[in-house]
């Protein structure tokens, strides 16, 4: 079932969104050669506990056992934090999210550690652009794959490559709420989108082939031929003037 939501909702999303956003930032100056990454979730804990009001959305989901999802190189999504010390030239992705009075806002950024190559610097850029590209397309009247083809359209147009085992999707009292909203698709399919709904639209970009696969621990994906993979993500609400990105400071 799609939840659509009021303009009330929408600002608990909104206050929750911006909040995960301006952790999620507060933490790019450490993201830095000889820093853990279990440093980053201490970090990022000691934050959350300053809001007085706010919760982790990813700390217990599913059993996950940490507030953040650091995923280094080749790692896609859901990388749990540990004693892995940054190296220079790494790219790290950090997906993070809030709950506020009981509405989620759900957000994730890729940070280069020190100096990266220039190929590097392009898959991070096609990707955020990519993330902008399918929110300008979340719009009333739409359809939900039209947000789809715009970021697979600019992804491979680059020469990079769209994961699909992992998507987008609805959010708002639960984290993940339907419908699921895939980085590829066909152009005038999918649903009608209609102004209450509210996404966490999210590209995860190979610089090599699309193929990943899921690690020891049960939830860390990685891509299979061990290429660099980016990941960049706003909460965004479709609204009667155009697509409002919740996420945004």
């Amino acid at each position: 079932m799609i939840f659509l939501k009021t303009k009330a909702e929408m600002e608990k999303m909104r206050i929750a969104s911006r909040k995960a956003m301006e952790i999620l930032l507060y933490l790019k100056d450490f993201v830095k050669t000889g820093v853990r990454t279990i440093e980053l979730e201490m970090i990022c804990e000691d934050k959350i506990r300053e809001t007085g009001n706010m919760k982790p959305a990813f700390k217990g989901y599913n059993g996950f056992p940490y507030c953040l999802c650091i995923s280094v190189n080749d790692e896609v999504v859901h990388g749990m934090p540990s004693e892995r010390t940054l190296k220079e030239s790494d790219i790290v992705s950090i997906d993070f999210g809030l709950l506020y009075e009981g509405y989620y806002g759900d957000v994730a950024m890729t940070y280069a550690v020190g100096d990266i190559s220039k190929s590097t610097r392009k898959l991070l850029e096609v990707t955020q652009d990519a993330l902008n590209r399918g929110i300008s397309e979340a719009r009333e009247g739409n359809r939900l794959h039209d947000i789809s083809h715009a970021i697979q359209r600019h992804v491979e147009k680059a020469g990079f490559s769209v994961v699909r085992e992992f998507v987008g999707h609805g959010i708002g009292r639960s984290l993940h709420e339907e419908p699921q909203l895939p980085n590829y698709g066909e152009k005038g399919t999918g649903l009608r989108l209609k102004a209450g709904m509210v996404f966490a639209i999210e590209p995860m970009v190979n610089m090599g082939k699309s193929d990943v696969y899921i690690g020891q621990n049960g939830w860390t994906a990685a891509t299979k031929d061990g290429s660099l993979s980016a990941h960049f993500e706003h909460t965004v609400a479709v609204t009667d003037n155009g697509p409002v990105i919740l996420s945004k400071i």
